[in-house]
């Protein structure tokens, strides 16, 4: 495990791989989840190369020039360190980059469907708020879909949230393997213990600089 001199992202990692054996997810899908962020995690970079192999990287980016170059970049370090990227809402740079397939946001959902039939070997995933946003989800053929927010974020820190309970019965519901996103830390991870997620998304808990 490249991460392990980072025990945070270690314990976290640990975690997330015994939900993903419990949930028996489907298609191999990683375990442990990082999400940029251009306020939150200006330079993912450190981060990365922090994570245990076999992890999914997701990259988030406002700016189309940014997210092109930072693109470019995440792919050198995958190809090095055996980790998979998705691009988020911007399936043609995910296209010309090589990456390992697509995120879209729940207002696309829909559009799950037609990348699927371009790109059938594509990990694609989806954002997800409620039970019946995995059920477009699945409905698109997406592989997997980020249930968020689980718990109070630093972006949002008085903003509802799911909870753990419900968090749980979601993934319990749900028609396509979810992982769990929002103020995730490794604190916390344990009370979503021997829930039915295939993994946890993180962008400050998997923060390189926390």
């Amino acid at each position: 495990m490249r991460g392990g001199h980072d025990p945070v992202t270690a314990k976290l990692a640990r975690a997330a791989a015994r939900l993903n054996v419990q949930a028996n997810a489907s298609k191999a899908l990683p375990a442990l989840v990082l999400m940029t962020d251009d306020d939150r995690l200006p330079d993912p970079l450190p981060a990365v190369r922090a994570l245990p192999d076999g992890s999914l990287v997701v990259l988030r980016a406002r700016d189309s020039v940014r997210r092109a170059a930072m693109a470019t970049k995440l792919m050198e370090i995958a190809r090095a360190c055996g980790i998979r990227v998705l691009i988020a809402d911007d399936p043609e740079l995910a296209v010309r980059c090589g990456a390992h397939g697509v995120h879209f946001p729940e207002i696309r959902i829909g559009e799950a469907a037609r990348w699927r039939a371009r790109r059938p070997r594509w990990l694609i995933t989806c954002a997800a708020h409620s039970l019946s946003s995995c059920a477009r989800s699945h409905a698109a053929h997406a592989d997997a879909a980020f249930l968020a927010p689980v718990f109070a974020t630093m972006s949002h820190p008085e903003g509802p949230y799911l909870g753990a309970f419900r968090a749980r019965a979601i993934a319990l519901a749900s028609p396509l393997p979810l992982y769990a996103l929002g103020g995730i830390d490794a604190k916390n991870a344990a009370r979503l213990a021997n829930a039915a997620f295939a993994g946890f998304a993180a962008i400050g808990g998997l923060a390189h600089d926390r």
